[in-house]
Parts: C-alpha cells; structure tokens; sequence
C-alpha cells in the first residue's frame, strides 16, 4: 500500500490497531502518509488526518494510539494466561505437527542425499520455513 497511494488518495482503516501494533509504528505510517499527501481516516476512532493536523490531533493519535497499543498487550497476556491455564489442565496439546515423525526422517535423508528444500517443501505441501524447522530438531 505505502508503495502504490498517491497525492490525494485516502486510506480508510477500520481502526487504529488494524494499522500498526504499536504508538510508534502508528505515527511513522500516518506521517509517512500524509507526507506523500494521502488522507489517512480511522472509522472506529472517527478520525482523520491530512498532514495538516492541529497539535490537538496529533496529540489524539498518540493517545488514541496509545491506548490501542495497551488494548492489543492485555490480549496478548490474557491469550498467554489462558494457554497456560488450559495446558494445566490437559486441554491445550498445541498446534498440530505438519509432518510426521516418518515424513520428518524422510525430510532430513532427502536432504543429505542434495535434494532441494524449496522442493520438498512443494512435495509435503508444506512452507520452506517449516522444512527449516524440521532440520533444526
């Protein structure tokens, strides 16, 4: 999106977490944007910025920004508390292996006798990255 907006384009972004993770990230990407003469619009937050923002708007963006940023970390540690609580329990096993052990051991053969990774992981249906994985266990 950064590469392709225009002078004049607008970008309307559900909300302010849609956008960016965190405050500083944020403010980067509607200064990046507003630079470049793009409207930036926040629908949830009912705001807008032009690049000719008042310091009152800039300091909401950082608020608002702010608050969002605090928002996704209690999520975060809600998810990790409740992952933990369940794997207590017995309930939370985890994601399930993309290979098994077998295909595993057939991975790291192909790939001492020189086969491609990149074909494998088209062989097993799977991401390069995953086949890296395999290899490092």
């Amino acid at each position: 999106m950064l590469a392709y907006v225009r002078l004049g384009d607008e970008v309307v972004i559900h909300s302010m977490d849609r956008l960016a993770r965190n405050l500083d990230h944020l403010r980067q990407l509607v200064r990046q944007l507003t630079e470049k003469g793009v409207k930036v619009s926040f629908v949830k937050e009912g705001m807008t910025f032009t690049g000719e923002d008042s310091p009152m708007a800039t300091l909401m963006l950082s608020m608002m920004g702010a608050f969002a940023e605090f928002e996704r970390a209690l999520i975060g540690e809600r998810q990790r508390e409740g992952i933990t609580l369940a794997k207590e329990r017995g309930v939370y096993k985890g994601r399930k292996p993309c290979l098994t052990p077998e295909q595993a051991e057939q991975v790291r053969r192909r790939v001492q006798n020189g086969e491609s990774k990149a074909d494998l992981a088209r062989f097993y249906s799977v991401s390069r990255e995953t086949i890296y994985a395999y290899l490092k266990v």
